[in-house]
């Protein structure tokens, strides 16, 4: 038996739905990864023996 039309863009869409919400948790994640990296990269430049 095949399955409808509308089934196939249904669950298509909610794959893709969830493929956005993934690369959205990923990007922000890593932003913040980024911004403390450069954050304790002014943290150990500005506590250094100089």
């Amino acid at each position: 038996m095949s399955r409808p039309e509308s089934a196939t863009a249904a669950d298509n869409e909610s794959w893709k739905g969830k493929g956005v919400a993934l690369r959205a948790f990923f990007y922000i994640f890593g932003t913040h990864l980024f911004a403390g990296f450069v954050w304790l990269l002014f943290y150990l430049g500005g506590h250094a023996q100089k």
